[in-house]
């Protein structure tokens, strides 16, 4: 046989074609999204002229903004667009009819509401926000060129609309039809990589492996898939039927998720802490049940976790569970013969309680993980959704400063009547919307500040130096594609992502022709300017005025994190559990991500995520046990010990609240009371922690304890009666 020529032989080797599919999971992905912008921009630009719709380019703009590489994010940004549209055009048409004839009360009153849809931008994110962010600047760019005609302010609206519907529908379009990269897709492949991470940290963990800062880094992975996941679970119902049908078993997924976190986390520490205190023998006798269950897990570690997989771990858990109890019996008989102390004991106790909740919420998430493989199922039943928690004063932050630019650029052009103020407000109102949602506003201006300022320089040369000399939309292409294609990358890169936004978007603002062009060097270069002006004061006021990135947010994030404990305290108990799952994990998703760059201030925001949701996790398992207690005098709402308990909680209160050495001491005093009196409580059934209630209540008490002085935590600061927060910070 004739061998093939080495070209051939390259042409069919195994290595290159490994390289090709590399790069198309990679770059290639990014070029195809380039490439879909481009063809959705020019098929709307083209449709828009046709249709000689007054301003070609808002169309084409609406195309740069909702574009996503995935076509569910089209569909769900595009929805929000669509709605706050015709939220802020109604708005517009409202103040026009109001105030058209006093520019200072409308300049007011438009600053008021942009500053409201601005805190709107930042209490709801992902693509809620964007919606809050239109309404906004909407009102901005369609009622501040109608003040000098108010009499077509409605038709403006009217316009508006129908561009931007325009390019919402081919962007959906082309989007759709063209190379689509699914949300679905991308959120069945995140759920099924993620179990096989954690499997691998478990396993790690239950064979002591883990490293402190390998643990902690594994806990902020998973605290920021739970959110991106919540995120793509509510894009997915604007794309995939196949998913909407299983709208309630992903939102319960991620939560069990959250759950067997929070329990890992859990009897992670307690581990630790035993092997720092030295308690040799309480370890030894504890280490053969955690044996069993990584081995378990062994076959799951590292690799995706398909449906059949979890039908197979399901069966296997099940078999692990149903083991348990008689194995602790054995092991606790083997642990007794070294007469162990009462503290001992409970620590023995606890660490078991720990690992049955641990396994029985693991089964529970491995049973929903399988279920997705059925059209439909009992466990779609979960009305338990993911809540998300931002602090006020962060979105009244917002709010205000995005006013304050509303009313000082707006004074600035009714004082000095400059003929470009009106787009420098416009532009600002846009620019304060667009960076509210971000974790730097100042940044994110800034960095469009610079966009705009590159589109300023592309956008004169092309204006007056190569439109006047092509003819023809093939040609008008020809000339935008290097900016759009430009544009398009950088905001596939997250670190340039606020350049390319700003230089597609102003650019195709100041220099993409109207059906009627007007050559006008002196209105164009006025209009840049104000452009960016408007952006550099934006920039300003977020380095300025009560920075989201700052100390004193920080400080708020950290206090509304130990408020958490309050809400597992005194919050209702139906839904608790995950409620305070998300909420807690939300605060340090949004604190890690403003204190990016100060690693000893997300430090210290992650271990006071520890503390309480350990703490947390264990008030709410108390208050789970002492609701189904059966009638008996031993569990009577009048028991000492149910007193003491509510003791307890007045002191974790009033500790998270306000932490100090006093008010830990009394907490200690108060914890110490309630396991005492647990103790001195007989209660009709067996010893056991499977059938004995106030077992598994001492266990959560004991455990609370250990928690409250763990030498890790930041409790263990307290060496005063001040308040302890991040006033290191800075």
């Amino acid at each position: 046989m004739t061998p093939l020529p080495a070209p051939l032989r390259w042409l069919y080797s195994l290595e290159w074609r490994r390289g090709f599919f590399d790069w198309a999971r990679s770059d290639g992905v990014t070029w195809v999204y380039i490439f879909k912008v481009l063809f959705a921009a020019f098929l709307t630009l083209w449709l828009a002229m046709r249709l000689e719709l007054p301003q070609p380019r808002t169309a084409m703009i609406t195309v740069f903004i909702v574009m996503q590489p995935q076509s569910g994010q089209v569909f769900a940004k595009s929805f929000y667009r669509f709605v706050g549209t015709l939220t802020g055009s109604a708005v517009m048409v409202a103040l026009i009819a109001l105030f058209a004839q006093n520019t200072e009360l409308f300049l007011g009153s438009l600053a008021i509401w942009v500053g409201i849809c601005s805190a709107g931008a930042a209490r709801y994110r992902n693509f809620r926000a964007y919606g809050f962010v239109l309404a906004g600047y909407t009102a901005a760019m369609v009622g501040l060129p109608a003040l000098a005609h108010p009499d077509g302010a409605f038709m403006a609206a009217v316009w508006r609309v129908l561009e931007i519907s325009l390019g919402i529908l081919c962007s959906t379009l082309v989007s759709a039809a063209i190379l689509p990269q699914t949300a679905s897709a991308a959120m069945r492949n995140a759920l099924y990589q993620r179990f096989g991470v954690f499997a691998l940290f478990v396993t790690d963990g239950l064979r002591g492996c883990s490293k402190r800062d390998a643990f902690e880094a594994g806990n902020v992975r998973f605290i920021a898939e739970a959110v991106g996941l919540e995120g793509l679970r509510s894009v997915t119902v604007f794309e995939d039927p196949h998913m909407r049908r299983r709208n309630g078993r992903l939102n319960r997924l991620n939560s069990e998720f959250m759950g067997i976190t929070t329990r890992f986390n859990a009897l992670h520490q307690l581990l630790e802490r035993l092997d720092s205190s030295g308690a040799d023998q309480v370890v030894k006798a504890i280490k053969p049940g955690l044996q069993d269950l990584a081995q378990v897990l062994d076959g799951f570690s590292g690799r995706a976790l398909t449906h059949a997989d979890a039908a197979r771990l399901v069966v296997e858990l099940s078999a692990y569970k149903e083991g348990l109890p008689a194995r602790v019996r054995s092991l606790r008989t083997t642990f007794q013969e070294s007469h162990p102390g009462d503290a001992e004991q409970l620590d023995f106790h606890t660490a078991y309680e720990l690992l049955y909740r641990f396994v029985d919420d693991l089964h529970s998430y491995a049973q929903t993980h399988a279920s997705l493989a059925d059209h439909s199922h009992a466990r779609e039943q979960w009305d338990e959704p993911f809540t998300p928690q931002t602090n006020w004063m962060a979105s009244a932050a917002s709010g205000i400063r995005a006013a304050f630019i509303l009313v000082v650029l707006g004074s600035y052009w009714v004082a000095t009547a400059w003929p470009s103020g009106a787009t420098m407000t416009l532009i600002a109102a846009a620019t304060v919307g667009l960076s509210a949602a971000t974790p730097n506003p100042k940044r994110m201006a800034f960095q469009m500040a610079c966009g705009t300022f590159l589109g300023a320089l592309i956008g004169f040369v092309e204006m007056f130096f190569i439109f006047p000399w092509i003819d023809g939309f093939p040609l008008l292409c020809v000339m935008l594609a290097p900016v759009i294609v430009l544009g398009s990358f950088l905001t596939s890169r997250p670190q340039y992502a606020g350049v390319g936004l700003g230089l597609l978007i102003f650019f195709s603002t100041g220099s993409v022709p109207d059906n009627l062009t007007v050559y006008n060097p002196y209105a164009f270069i006025n209009d840049y300017i104000a452009m960016v002006l408007g952006m550099l004061v934006c920039a300003a006021a977020g380095a300025i005025i009560l920075p989201p990135n700052s100390r004193w947010l920080w400080r708020r994030l950290e206090q509304d994190l130990r408020g958490q404990v309050v809400y597992a305290i005194s919050g209702k108990l139906k839904g608790l559990a995950s409620s305070f799952e998300s909420r807690t994990r939300d605060l340090l998703h949004q604190a890690y991500g403003l204190a990016a760059g100060q690693p000893q201030v997300q430090r210290d925001l992650l271990r006071w995520m520890f503390v309480v949701l350990e703490v947390g996790h264990a008030i709410i398992e108390l208050r789970k046990e002492q609701a189904i207690l059966p009638v008996h005098p031993a569990y009577a709402e009048s028991q000492l010990w149910r007193q003491a308990i509510r003791v307890m909680g007045r002191s974790l209160v009033r500790l998270f609240l306000q932490p100090s050495q006093s008010n830990l001491e009394r907490s200690l005093i108060a914890v110490d009371h309630a396991i005492s009196r647990v103790q001195a409580t007989d209660e009709p059934f067996a010893p056991h922690f499977d059938t004995s209630a106030l077992r598994r209540v001492k266990s959560y008490l004991h455990f609370i304890r250990t928690s409250l002085l763990d030498p890790q935590s930041p409790l263990a600061a307290c060496t005063n009666t001040e308040p302890q927060g991040l006033e290191h910070a800075s």
